[in-house]
């Protein structure tokens, strides 16, 4: 299944992809998407569902983050080989991990906001792994079973305050709207083998990004394994796992986003991401 939300920001509902590339609601079936909704049993109870007999969305209806009340959003850095190597970094023995704010978190085709005073905001697709069962100490043989899905990522960085402003990377990363999610939530019986996903993105119609998933150093089983070490991981929380090469930051001379550029993004049969840069406009 291809889940997805729809409806203006804060009040979005959910809904489905039907075969034809419709948008159903399912709001009469399931309050939303996320927490115990995003469970085995939930999914399964929506798998059965006679999607043609459900409402038809507007086509050019708004599409909201795929996953709803987000407890955590976790992201892995320097996860790609070749990532690794444009920014001069050794390879990490074990997975880096990082927060995201929640409050990053926007929609696929929102319009992403440059922070005040930025100067290197720049962008990173990632494929998202979103979890559908509480997992604590998950051994890497069983991890996939407790993910739900996955969708495509943005992880928005402005590189001065993530690298040059002293502490953590997280204040480079949490800004408004650098999260954005979806289109689609693709449940995980779709996505056969993480690690062979191709993907992609372009800034203004020029592809900077091209890479495939099979470049990870972590793979995904061993990612959600390992987390969950660390932190009990629950439904609905969302995975971020890296970006390949073609960063801004990587480029020589380094290039970031400027405002009335355009992103454009996605993961072989998770769909694409299409973005607007502007200035924040809640600043003066």
């Amino acid at each position: 299944m291809k889940l997805l939300r729809h409806g203006t920001p804060g009040r979005e509902r959910p809904g489905v992809l039907d075969p034809e590339g419709n948008m159903r609601d399912l709001s009469e079936v399931v309050p939303d998407l996320g927490g115990d909704a995003l469970s085995p049993a939930s999914l399964a109870r929506l798998a059965d569902l006679d999607i043609s007999a459900l409402p038809v969305v507007p086509a050019d209806a708004r599409l909201g983050p795929c996953v709803a009340r987000v407890g955590k959003f976790i992201c892995i850095g320097l996860n790609y080989r070749q990532h690794a190597a444009e920014t001069g970094a050794a390879l990490p023995d074990e997975p880096i991990l990082f927060l995201k704010a929640t409050s990053s978190i926007a929609g696929p085709n929102d319009d992403v906001w440059l922070p005040g005073n930025s100067t290197k905001t720049d962008w990173e697709v990632e494929l998202g792994v979103v979890i559908g069962r509480r997992a604590k100490h998950v051994p890497v043989a069983r991890a996939l079973g407790y993910v739900a899905g996955y969708c495509v990522v943005n992880d928005l960085s402005e590189r001065e305050y993530q690298l040059e402003r002293g502490g953590q990377w997280d204040k480079g990363k949490g800004c408004d709207t650098f999260g954005p999610l979806g289109p689609w939530l693709v449940t995980a019986d779709e996505v056969p083998d993480p690690q062979d996903l191709h993907l992609w993105l372009e800034v203004d119609g020029v592809r900077v990004q091209d890479s495939s998933t099979h470049d990870m150093l972590f793979p995904v089983a061993e990612i959600v394994s390992y987390v969950s070490r660390f932190m009990t991981l629950h439904p609905g929380d969302v995975i971020s796992t890296g970006t390949p090469q073609g960063v801004g930051l990587g480029m020589k001379p380094p290039r970031f986003l400027r405002a009335g550029q355009t992103l454009r993004l996605g993961v072989n049969g998770l769909g694409e991401q299409r973005q607007r840069v502007v200035n924040d406009p809640e600043l003066p």
